[in-house]
């Protein structure tokens, strides 16, 4: 059928080759990746300039924002931008491989055969190069964007299982006695002594069988396994006598909540290696109440301990445990790489002042998964030091995955960026989470004086319940350490992206308050559905900050419907990247 098209007397060497090769096109790629693309809100920009090629429809023109070189692979925008690149060299191929009998015809009609072929072989080179010039820029493009790809890190994905330990020892060997009375700290510290002899030989696992452990502050080593058993419970005294002081962290430069030192959290770790904290079910107790009684009457000594915090040390693993009562923090990795923290519980009361469940802090590599948290202030909260100490530092928190987490915050936010943020924090990827009966769901903080930045922070696949404001982003939180601060150290918030988000009885659906000298810009909003409660006024509230929004309810603030680099941002899932 194709070889009578292309007859001497066929009309269809007198149609216009466009609409051949048009048709043909469309034939084969009818429904080209556009549905995504949103619709034009100003400076519509088409590539399709060439007058012989397929016109883009309307409804597929973007922004001229997009062309922009920070496209994805994933991008709608490089999808279009190599359509039309591709579009003309096809089209031409298409022509010369389908109708190839009709131009030497219809030119052998005018001139003479010699010089017909002539035309022929020229314009056979001419269309060749023309296809391969095309391919190459596409294969460039693909380059470029792969090179300036919205990298969010999938940390989760690449965790392999503890291996188990050759040695295992009981606490039982070494005097340890679970009455709940009895302080156990002489044989903690004895028994992971014992055990520093087997790091050279795969590790050595301390056994912790059920019963009731009190003790004071230990500290673990390299290559070690801490494994409590079903219906093993670890309590830390009460006595603020029993907890050692030390020095403050140095991206801090003193005590967070007193100036001066701070007491040593329940179980440390000082530059360590592949250390495992899991268990059966066991419970770490921190038996906060004096501390949270000290605090509230500001007769704190020191700033309070926390129930786990391991500085500087590699490849940490804390699972399939039960953590109560924290002092003040529940688990806090400092200066840590590949950290991996799933399947635990942590709870504190409502009324707890600052109890925070998982700190990530100035550290990379972690993932935290399948978890349910109940705090007094935040469940999970992202830092990185504090004014000039943490800029001097200069560690970020970065490449974090949080996913399948069901949280719940009193007092604070489910997930809090800061505001203790000088050392910057960016890369984060937060999905499939549900937050419930908190006073706030995904909130960013910091002010002036902090400099550093938050940015590149993917929240996705969220459900929310009973949330007074769901998102919310601030330049007026916190407080400075001393008087040595910069007051021209403005920190950076931008690229932000909250997608695929589902709330019901929410309060206030987004609050975003940038700073006049430093606005926050490039919040990106996408297929969010919040039902507001007949208590709020105005869902939204913001000022000094840019972005954009598409299919949101209720209709966001005019601030985030401005042109930005959030087209691109919007079609990032989150999990293309191998950090």
């Amino acid at each position: 059928m194709i070889d009578d098209w292309c007859g001497v007397q066929s009309p269809l060497c007198s149609v216009n080759s466009t609409c051949i090769s048009s048709l043909l096109f469309h034939s084969l790629f009818p429904h080209p990746p556009f549905h995504r693309l949103p619709p034009t809100t100003s400076y519509v920009f088409y590539l399709s300039t060439v007058h012989s090629l397929p016109r883009v429809p309307s409804h597929t023109a973007y922004e001229l924002s997009c062309i922009k070189l920070s496209l994805s692979s994933s991008s709608p925008c490089f999808w279009l931008l190599s359509f039309n690149i591709l579009s003309l060299p096809l089209q031409f191929f298409f022509i010369w491989f389908f109708l190839g009998d009709c131009v030497p015809c219809a030119l052998s009609q005018v001139l003479t055969q010699e010089h017909a072929s002539t035309y022929v072989s020229l314009l056979d080179f001419v269309l060749l190069s023309y296809i391969a010039v095309g391919f190459i820029i596409v294969a460039l493009l693909l380059l470029l964007s792969l090179s300036n790809e919205v990298r969010v890190n999938g940390q989760c994905e690449h965790n392999p299982a503890p291996k188990p330990r050759p040695h295992t020892v009981s606490i039982l060997e070494f005097g340890a006695v679970g009455d709940g009375k009895t302080l156990n700290t002489i044989a903690f510290q004895n028994a992971i002594f014992y055990l520093k002899s087997f790091a050279d030989k795969g590790g050595a696992q301390l056994y912790v069988p059920p019963g009731t452990w009190l003790t004071k502050s230990f500290n673990l080593t390299s290559h070690l396994t801490l494994f409590l058993e079903k219906g093993a419970v670890i309590l830390g005294s009460q006595d603020p006598f029993h907890w050692e002081v030390v020095d403050p962290l140095p991206s801090y430069g003193r005590g967070v909540e007193v100036p001066g030192g701070r007491y040593q959290s329940l179980i440390n770790g000082y530059m360590l290696d592949d250390v495992v904290i899991t268990g059966n079910s066991g419970i770490i107790d921190g038996m906060g109440l004096a501390w949270w009684e000290l605090f509230s009457s500001h007769s704190l000594n020191y700033s309070r301990p926390h129930i786990i915090e391991l500085v500087a040390s590699d490849n940490v693993v804390v699972s399939n445990l039960t953590f109560l009562n924290a002092p003040a923090y529940s688990i806090h990795p400092v200066y840590c790489s590949n950290v991996h923290i799933y399947n635990v519980s942590i709870s504190a009361p409502p009324e707890s002042p600052y109890t925070i469940g998982i700190v990530p802090d100035s550290s990379d590599h972690v993932c935290i998964e399948d978890c349910v948290i109940e705090t007094g202030y935040d469940a999970i909260a992202l830092k990185s030091g504090w004014d000039e100490y943490g800029i001097a530092y200069g560690r970020p928190t970065e490449n974090v995955h949080i996913r399948r987490v069901h949280l719940q915050a009193s007092s604070g936010s489910t997930i809090a960026f800061g505001s203790d943020m000088s050392g910057g924090i960016s890369n984060i990827l937060v999905e499939n989470v549900y937050l419930y009966n908190s006073r706030s769901g995904i909130e960013f903080r910091t002010m002036r004086g902090r400099g550093g930045y938050i940015k590149e922070i993917v929240i996705s696949e969220i459900e929310m319940e009973n949330i007074y404001t769901a998102m919310a982003a601030t330049g007026y939180c916190g407080s400075h350490p001393d008087d040595k601060f910069d007051p021209n150290a403005l920190p950076l918030l931008d690229h932000i992206t909250f997608q695929d988000m589902i709330g019901t009885n929410i309060t206030i659906a987004g609050s975003f308050a940038g700073l006049q000298e430093s606005p926050f810009t490039n919040i990106c909003l996408s297929n969010i559905n919040l039902s507001i409660n007949a208590v709020s006024s105005i869902p939204w509230e913001c000022s000094n900050i840019s972005g954009f929004s598409e299919s949101v309810l209720p209709k966001p603030c005019p601030d985030l419907e401005t042109l930005s680099d959030c087209l691109s941002l919007l079609s990032v899932k989150g999990k293309a990247a191998d950090m």
